[in-house]
């Protein structure tokens, strides 16, 4: 199975459109949304080219592959705009005989992780910061931010072949 992971699209029309590029280049079974997806949020400025309703249609159209989490700027509205579940504030596969943990971060994350088996993934967003760390034996990873990271490149993650690598969305 192979997954493209991202997070903290805010909105950014041409940030989602590298993410868009990215899919269509990498052909994944599944995209993993781990929050934040449309709105800003009143900590962040504006992403470049700040369209949620261009957002709305990039992200729609790939409705039957997408398993989104809540991010902390989602709202009511999102879900009412959207055709996709994005509104639980996590989800679980079960893939390669590990449990992956996807949530965006905001109450869950590293220094407060939820219960899981050794050998775990725990996936999030959040902080617009990548990461690839174990603590207590579980595996945690950010992918950054696909528009405003904070850690100087726009950003996502695929696994593949039971392999994590970062992908730079910049050209």
């Amino acid at each position: 199975m192979k997954l493209i992971i991202a997070s903290d699209i805010h909105g950014s029309a041409f940030w989602c459109g590298k993410l868009m590029e990215l899919i269509d280049r990498e052909q994944p079974d599944k995209l993993i949304l781990l929050g934040d997806l449309l709105y800003h949020g009143p900590r962040n400025d504006l992403p470049l080219d700040y369209a949620p309703k261009q957002v709305i249609p990039m992200l729609s159209d790939l409705k039957d592959m997408i398993i989104a989490v809540r991010g902390n700027c989602e709202a009511e509205v999102d879900q009412m705009v959207l055709p996709f579940p994005c509104m639980a504030e996590f989800s679980e596969l079960l893939l390669d005989g590990k449990t992956f943990y996807l949530t965006h971060g905001h109450h869950a994350n590293p220094d407060n992780l939820p219960p899981l088996p050794e050998g775990s993934v725990f996936l999030f967003g959040h902080t617009h910061v990548k990461m690839d760390e174990v603590r207590n034996g579980i595996r945690c990873l950010n992918p950054g931010s696909v528009s405003i990271p904070k850690d100087g490149s726009h950003s996502c993650l695929i696994y593949n072949n039971g392999e994590f690598s970062v992908k730079i969305l910049e050209d």
